[in-house]
């Protein structure tokens, strides 16, 4: 078992594919794009699946999480997932993706054993879409909503980031999208996470800032919240349930106290929590012929090493190294 020295279980993996993406998100990265990973660092599949298995079958890691960049962009990611399912104990497999590319591949994926899917969504006025991803792109988005809901990944949960001044006057209408389609809403606050370093607290748009402004059209009211264990959001009834949306306030309201999670990297690096400043190199043993007992070390280790907290809003806090887009959501 991945256990911290403040008693946390890592049980949840969280698996970038590829640093690469199709859109340009203002909070995430510039417009011209990022330096893309050489893709010789990257991990292979199979050094890819022989990490997962051994995190599975050993380590005590119960969910994957696939994630990018844009996951999708992987080849082969149906294979992947695949073999993923296919491991005993079998762990719950998800993914968070840009929805762009879903249509074609909600079905394939789902048949080969994905479980669940986060589709980010910020907006629906096509105009702000294209200033927020600068790419046109929001049909297909759309599109792939609709496909992940035909191929019964169920609930299809929308990832969405409010930012101050852009959109943040769509709370209202983007929770009665979600509700008159079925899906689940998940209001995450924009973290200190892009490469450009250009966020700023004040410009955030805060969970309660969420809440209150849901509170005008619906009434909410808290889920049992001994159904959230280390979930990151919390998760309000609307209008008496059942339907749900979820405030992801990893900013104002840190939940690093019921972390459980490990992320590892497109290149191989691990990483015990998204804002840390250090990684635990598992691609150079692996290439060496480390023997599984060596790799499972490394976990260890890592884990072992994880802060109490994310130290946001430390006065001495800085960002980690790499972007979102290269570390994995």
């Amino acid at each position: 078992m991945l256990t911290d020295e403040f008693g946390r279980t890592a049980t949840d993996l969280r698996v970038s594919l590829t640093d690469r993406c199709n859109l340009r998100c203002a909070y995430c990265m510039p417009a011209e794009g990022l330096e893309w990973l050489p893709r010789p660092d990257l991990l292979t599949d199979d050094e890819l699946l022989r990490l997962i298995e051994l995190a599975v079958t050993r380590l005590g890691i119960s969910e994957i999480r696939f994630t990018g960049g844009e996951p999708l962009l992987r080849r082969g990611l149906p294979g992947i997932v695949e073999r993923t399912a296919a491991l005993t104990p079998r762990p719950e497999i998800s993914l968070t993706t840009n929805g762009i590319g879903l249509d074609r591949l909600a079905a394939p994926l789902r048949a080969a054993g994905l479980d669940r899917i986060n589709v980010s969504l910020d907006t629906l006025t096509p105009a702000v879409f294209v200033e927020l991803a600068r790419r046109d792109r929001m049909a297909d988005v759309l599109a792939g909503l609709a496909a992940a809901a035909a191929a019964g990944l169920q609930p299809v949960k929308i990832n969405t980031v409010l930012m101050r001044g852009v959109n943040d006057d769509e709370a209202v209408s983007l929770l009665r999208f979600c509700l008159e389609h079925g899906y689940q809403l998940r209001f995450i606050e924009q973290m200190p996470l892009d490469a450009q370093h250009g966020w700023r607290r004040a410009e955030m748009v805060t969970a309660d800032e969420i809440l209150a402004t849901l509170g005008t059209e619906f009434t909410l009211t808290p889920d049992d919240p001994a159904e959230r264990g280390s979930a990151p959001a919390e998760v309000f009834l609307v209008d008496g349930g059942p339907a749900r949306v979820g405030i992801i306030g990893s900013v104002t309201r840190p939940f690093c106290g019921a972390c459980d999670r490990v992320r590892l990297t497109a290149d191989g690096q691990l990483r015990n929590c998204l804002f840390a400043r250090t990684e635990n190199d598992l691609r150079l043993p692996l290439r060496a012929g480390a023997s599984d007992d060596e790799l499972a070390a490394i976990w260890a280790r890592c884990i072992r090493a994880k802060l109490p907290g994310h130290g946001i809003n430390d006065p001495g806090f800085l960002q980690p190294a790499r972007p979102m887009s290269a570390i994995g959501g």
